[in-house]
């Protein structure tokens, strides 16, 4: 495996960027996994003054040696101290962008399309023969979609990028976010993993980050398995003032969307358990699904080990148990936004928070081109979702724990109220 991730870093030939020091303002948003952290920073990141990548950090944490497995020391998603941090920044410079009303120039597309691919497809793409067509066929797909993307969906451009990209195996597409495949659903199977599917792709509509940028710009990253990481971004970036956005979302809400997750075949597939000795026995998942004995959804708590043979409704629940305990006990001063107020109140949520990251209102319209998008989603949002595991979700209320911590994150005790 570590053969493969240096063949993948040195074809995505990532320059040095030495400006972590140069860096002074970033955000986290720390919360749990399907607590709508995607859709939240989703929007943030079309502020012109914020800086972020098109998905999450982790694949860079594991190109840079500090992914599950790598290090005897990390056992989970935990990190106390990081490995490699110029080449873990280095790939993160890489990676951010910014949002601009102009389609960026075809070649700095097709150099960000084709390292993102690389994450995505490792084992497919990583040899010189095939990146070299991994390149031919960008240089064709993306010309066309950016000659056309004005009369194009996001989903349109998408499908046809990677259509040329894949042709026959067109299934490959139901790996990727927004629902731009052919619904085969064939369940994810490669042998190693760097990027965590539902895949995301490079937006035409954001330019590539710069050194003046570091300085200038505010820095925005979310990853739940940040929950377990307090001091991370602290470390990459020693001269920047770090803010944390804790995002919450009700108990109920959570488990139902992680509980959909992890039964999808075609998303959310986080760590490979067999490269780490373990096998899981997790009722309603291990004996339902043919990758249930070897794959682990979603973050991995420290304590993962004591569910790896309990039932997927606990699973689930010492996920967002075990994040948002882990936030409310880090003692980082953070400032609270219950998802369930963004989706209310999308442009007033988004407001404040700006504000509070000392930056301009945003541009925010409540339909087209600014509304906001679906992401990462196992279905169409919807309120009460969680309802139609009532009688399996409702009974974890009266947990203690999780009493504690609805109450301790401003959640009333009524169900009805559960949004």
């Amino acid at each position: 495996m570590d053969s493969l991730h240096a063949s993948v870093s040195a074809l995505r030939a990532v320059p040095h960027a030495p400006w972590r020091a140069k860096v002074r303002r970033v955000a986290v948003i720390l919360t749990s996994s399907r607590s709508g952290s995607t859709l939240f920073k989703a929007a943030l990141a079309r502020h012109p003054d914020i800086a972020a990548l098109d998905g999450e950090a982790e694949p860079y944490l594991t190109l840079s040696g500090n992914g599950f497995g790598q290090d005897p020391a990390c056992t989970s998603d935990a990190i106390a101290r990081l490995r490699n941090p110029d080449a873990l920044a280095d790939n993160i410079f890489d990676g951010l962008s910014i949002a601009t009303p102009h389609i960026a120039p075809l070649a700095e597309l097709q150099q960000r399309w084709s390292r993102r691919l690389l994450l995505q497809f490792p084992t497919m793409l990583a040899t010189l023969d095939a990146y070299a067509a991994l390149q031919c066929s960008l240089a064709a797909s993306l010309g066309h979609a950016c000659e056309h993307a004005a009369r194009m969906t996001q989903q349109e451009l998408a499908q046809a990028v990677l259509g040329g990209v894949f042709g026959a195996g067109s299934w490959r597409l139901d790996y990727y976010d927004g629902g731009i495949g052919p619904g085969e659903r064939r369940p994810f199977d490669e042998a190693v993993k760097i990027e965590e599917p539902p895949f995301v792709l490079p937006d035409l509509r954001r330019r590539r980050f710069t050194e003046a940028d570091a300085g200038a710009r505010l820095l925005l990253f979310k990853t739940p398995s940040d929950a377990y990481r307090p001091g991370l971004y602290r470390q990459l970036f020693p001269n920047a003032d770090v803010r944390h956005i804790h995002l919450t979302r009700g108990y109920a809400q959570s488990v139902n969307g992680l509980m959909d997750g992890w039964l999808s075949p075609t998303g959310f597939f986080a760590h490979d358990m067999a490269r780490a000795g373990a096998e899981l026995a997790i009722a309603g998942y291990s004996d339902l699904c043919e990758f249930g004995r070897r794959w682990w959804k979603f973050d991995l708590p420290p304590n993962w080990g004591d569910y790896a043979d309990a039932s997927l409704e606990l699973v689930c629940l010492n996920q967002w148990l075990s994040c948002h305990r882990h936030i409310l006990e880090s003692g980082e001063a953070a400032h609270r936004v219950a998802f369930e107020d963004f989706l209310a109140a999308p442009a007033a949520t988004l407001e404040r928070v700006c504000g509070w990251l000392d930056l301009p209102p945003p541009q925010y319209q409540p339909h087209g081109p600014g509304a906001l998008p679906v992401t990462m989603a196992t279905e169409a949002p919807a309120p009460g979702r969680w309802r139609k595991r009532r009688a399996l979700l409702e009974p974890l209320a009266r947990l203690p724990a999780v009493a504690r911590t609805m109450r301790e994150l401003g959640y009333g005790a009524e169900p009805e109220a559960w949004l």
